[in-house]
């Protein structure tokens, strides 16, 4: 169970950080609680150093996430106090600086489907579900409304946004949303576990260096882009691991990374 709240387990296996959204119950909705679960879940692997991938699932194989806890919501509002923020004021899922997988079983929704849009890699069982149905609550999403459209094709990413309908796994497949699609919870959790041991062969060094080239890359030209790398892959040209990769390479063996 996570040291921050019963809402959210978090145990680290073979290095391998699982956060797992534990409100069953409640279709794993976001309360607050919840929330501050998560952050603090994030920030712990971001930072130990035995941590090299995350995976991010939900308990009980009925949803992934349905979203915020509008049970909640309402309560907060009828006391007046702001409930929403479509701009956080920081976000500990999207900056972490190590590769996360999303292990999407069930309705994937609202701000659990904003979740996912964080993490780097998706797969889901053929049953889970998309959406963002904010609207039909007269509210705005957040992440969604701002980066689905750089995600998918800009028909898709409307269809979801102004219906607020639910998308197929199939469908979120077909257009690239997903990476893996696969039929039962079981083989989800052994595809997650694949993929964490395929990220776990990469120099943990470049690995987040890719991904933080690549994040904040995707959003400027290209010549800014380069531009940005170079000091960045300058500073994994002196790592010991450099020197490590193609050594182990010609000695036929398991690279040892030392991150350093």
């Amino acid at each position: 169970m996570s040291p921050f709240s019963s809402t959210v387990k978090y145990e680290i296996r073979d290095r391998v950080a699982w956060v797992t959204l534990n409100r069953p119950e409640a279709m794993n909705a976001l309360n607050s609680e919840m929330h501050q679960a998560i952050r603090e879940s994030f920030l712990e692997a971001a930072v130990d150093d035995n941590v090299l991938v995350i995976i991010l699932t939900g308990e009980g194989g009925k949803a992934f996430c349905a979203g915020v806890d509008l049970k909640e919501m309402s309560k907060k509002d009828s006391t007046g106090k702001i409930t929403h923020k479509t701009i956080p004021d920081d976000d500990p899922v999207d900056d972490c600086p190590k590769p996360i997988i999303a292990a999407i079983d069930g309705f994937c929704l609202a701000g659990g489907f904003e979740l996912t849009l964080r993490c780097d890699i998706r797969i889901a069982t053929e049953k889970s579900r998309f959406g963002l149905p904010e609207p039909r609550r007269s509210i705005l999403a957040g992440y969604g409304l701002f980066h689905l459209s750089r995600m998918i094709p800009l028909g898709d990413a409307m269809w979801i946004q102004l219906t607020g309908s639910h998308m197929t796994a199939q469908r979120a497949y077909d257009i690239g949303l997903l990476q893996t699609l696969v039929p039962n919870r079981e083989a989800l959790f052994t595809e997650a576990e694949h993929l964490a041991n395929e990220i776990k062969m990469c120099a943990p060094l470049a690995v987040q260096a890719i991904k933080h080239i690549v994040k904040v890359g995707r959003n400027i030209p290209i010549e800014y882009m380069m531009e940005l790398a170079k000091p960045i892959s300058e500073q994994i040209d002196k790592t010991e691991d450099r020197l490590e990769g193609p050594k182990a390479f010609v000695e036929k063996r398991a690279p040892n990374w030392k991150m350093r």
